[in-house]
């Protein structure tokens, strides 16, 4: 029963701010690196940001560099993403990944995802 929940998803004008939050349950949280996909109407999943196991080497795709902030506290098994300065562009559905690869196998796991909307 691996579980990823995220919430904080919403409306907000352009030029705001909004906070993900992804719960995780039912696995090791603190062996996994997290990251944070999205996905916006006709267009192709995007890696946004990650992080590794211990939360250290952040990395963020080229067009939300200087405004999203990925963070994780593994004590609370949850991940959190910081957006700021917010653009019509950055609407998508946000998506929870944790990824782990041991002897050779993936472990892959997804949450079902929370809508960001960026509109005046």
């Amino acid at each position: 029963q691996v579980q990823l929940v995220e919430s904080g998803g919403g409306l907000v004008q352009p030029g705001g701010s909004l906070r993900l939050s992804c719960a995780a349950s039912g696995f090791t949280f603190s062996s996994y690196a997290m990251n944070w996909y999205r996905q916006a109407p006709g267009k192709e999943r995007e890696l946004v940001a990650a992080i590794t196991s211990a939360g250290g080497v952040p990395n963020y795709a080229d067009s939300v560099k200087g405004r999203f902030t990925i963070s994780r506290d593994n004590a609370k098994n949850t991940m959190y993403l910081q957006m700021n300065s917010l653009k019509p562009e950055d609407t998508a559905v946000y998506y929870c990944n944790a990824r782990r690869t041991n002897w050779g196998r993936r472990y892959d796991y997804w949450g079902q995802g929370t809508q960001v909307t960026i509109a005046s």
